[in-house]
């Protein structure tokens, strides 16, 4: 194999000769604005592989050998020689949280830390160079993850004193990797008035020590009682525009840099939906979308008759989704479980939306032609869902709605095979699996471990459609990954996590792609690579579905397209 490179050739070094066999979308060619020869292209159309791709406009219109496509250079094409690398679908990022990504490279990211302490740390430093009162956000600490168990601790997690200590001046507020809990200094409490008399609110609690008072922690709907922002001047309506543009800027860049072409929103509001919409028109953001609207019951009944949205701007817009969320996170104990938590006898987690509401939801959903994506995570909170699912397919084909679940991470058994029974679609994230494991079986115990969590291929095998994600920014966006968590189930230190639920390499890139088409009924236009199909590739580094499994986390992204224009190009390859 040839160094990590992409050749881009010029016209003139090409052989212009017309080729028979190439399947194209026209008898009389015309050239193509680009083209790639000398693959491995994975079509996910027929077994077998093409070398050769041309597009012209956002369409592909040939696939073939190299020497078939050449045909359809012309003075103006732009050729890429792949030097034989592998070029797939583009990745369909089958649930994360898009204006979340964007707004991580603008906080203390704490994925990486490996301590209670570290995180101290980078607040103090943050610190200094803060104004005076001015609030510092961080996102990503996972106190299952630190390497030390902080002391002193409640339940696992740490106290507020050595933040405050650290922060005496400026409120400091970070969100759990999850996103289902954050944790705040003295200040932020402060500025918010909670103190130890103020209750928990319905569908989330404070965690407090032994003598009742807050421990900084604040799971689920509680993280909402801390008031972002408080005690510090209104930021100025320009900088606060030109703000929220630069957090979407930045989080096409990242999305664009991992090889995603699309991107499933994972519930954003009607504002910030418009604020893509007009970005897209604009040219400013260079992945697709496919939105999910998250609102009250009665906002979304006023707006989803003219927010709904299916390919604008050719194909950069859908808004078909209605997200609302049953429960919460196993890490933080805040998914709603059957029975309770093995290392917390007597607490089964959080309802975190009334099943009256979500009823409601699909009432919506059906009436206006709107996907719903609940997001449930524990047994019970699956079992919740898929009832209100069946309820309201009386009557109907599920399978020609494609209702979803977000995570399905954790199922009895008994109701797995309804997933495939009843079409509902499990939106999963494979990095889950080997992120979460560590303390999955402490949550759960070993038996509840082995018959549900993550079953991609019990799900598989009951008929149901999965789709791959990250949930970023709870995990980076990276969809290599995922993918070598779905296909490994490997941990950290070697060991896998009940492996007879691993997909095959072929099947893991489905997921990734013309299954997430499929979950957003987009697998006609993109997800594989067909003529007639949106230009949405990805150019890899090394071949994900042949090289030792090992090797597969080291795989780079060279080129991603997008439209049939390159959106993004790695430095130096």
């Amino acid at each position: 194999m040839r160094p990590v490179a992409v050749t881009f050739v010029c016209l003139a070094a090409l052989a212009l000769s017309a080729g028979a066999g190439v399947r194209s979308s026209q008898s009389t060619i015309s050239p193509a604005d680009l083209v790639l020869i000398n693959g491995r292209i994975v079509t996910l159309e027929s077994p077998a592989d093409a070398q050769a791709m041309a597009s012209r406009g956002s369409r592909i219109v040939a696939v073939g050998s190299t020497a078939d496509v050449k045909a359809h250079v012309g003075r103006g094409t732009r050729v890429i020689d792949v030097q034989g690398r592998l070029v797939i679908p583009g990745f369909v990022e089958g649930h994360g949280h898009f204006t979340a990504v964007g707004e991580s490279r603008l906080q203390l990211n704490l994925m990486n830390a490996k301590s209670w302490k570290e995180i101290i740390a980078m607040v103090g430093h943050a610190v200094r160079q803060a104004r005076p009162g001015q609030w510092i956000y961080g996102r990503g600490w996972h106190q299952e993850k630190w390497r030390t168990r902080p002391t002193p601790d409640v339940e696992g997690f740490p106290t507020h004193h050595a933040l405050s200590k650290a922060s005496p001046n400026n409120p400091v507020l970070l969100t759990h990797a999850s996103g289902h809990a954050s944790f705040a200094n003295q200040r932020a409490m402060d500025l918010s008035d909670v103190h130890a008399s103020t209750p928990d609110p319905p569908g989330g609690d404070i965690l407090r020590d032994s003598g009742g008072n807050p421990t900084g922690v604040f799971r689920e709907a509680a993280s909402r009682l801390i008031r972002r922002g408080a005690g510090e001047p209104p930021l100025d309506p320009s900088k606060s525009a030109a703000r929220a543009r630069r957090v979407l800027e930045l989080a096409s860049q990242e999305v664009l840099s991992k090889g995603v072409t699309s991107f499933h929103d994972a519930g954003s509001r009607f504002e910030d939906i418009d604020l893509m919409k007009k970005m897209i028109d604009e040219g400013r953001i260079g992945n697709r979308l496919w939105a999910m609207v998250r609102a009250e019951n009665d906002v979304l009944a006023r707006n989803l008759p003219r927010y709904r949205t299916v390919d604008h701007a050719d194909g950069f817009l859908t808004v078909r989704g209605i997200k609302k969320s049953i429960d919460g996170a196993l890490g933080s104990r805040g998914a709603w479980l059957l029975h309770p938590y093995a290392d917390k006898p007597g607490d089964t987690g959080h309802n975190t939306t009334s099943i009256e509401e979500i009823r409601e939801a699909a009432r919506l959903a059906l009436e206006h032609d709107y996907q719903l994506c609940v997001h449930a995570i524990g047994d019970r909170a699956n079992r919740q869902t898929l009832d209100i699912f069946e309820e309201a397919f009386k009557g109907r084909d599920g399978r020609r709605l494609r209702w979803r679940i977000e995570h399905a991470q954790h199922l009895h058994p008994v109701d797995i095979p309804r997933f495939g029974r009843l079409g509902i679609i499990a939106s999963m994230q494979g990095v889950h699996c080997t992120s979460d494991a560590p303390y999955v079986i402490a949550r759960l115990g070993t038996r509840r471990a082995e018959e549900g969590a993550y079953v991609w291929q019990k799900l598989a095998r009951s008929g149901a459609i999965i789709a791959n994600g990250t949930d970023a920014p709870v995990e980076d966006v990276n969809p290599i990954a995922s993918y070598y968590a779905t296909v490994s189930r490997k941990l950290a230190d070697g060991s896998v996590f009940f492996g007879d639920q691993r997909l095959s390499r072929m099947d893991a890139l489905k997921t990734y792609t013309i299954n997430g088409a499929y979950a957003a009924f987009e697998d006609g236009s993109r997800g594989s690579l067909a003529v007639g199909k949106y230009a949405d590739m990805v150019v890899l580094s090394k071949d994900l579905l042949t090289i030792p499994e090992d090797e597969i986390p080291s795989t780079e992204v060279i080129v991603t397209i997008v439209g049939g224009r390159v959106r993004y190009e790695a430095a130096g390859k």
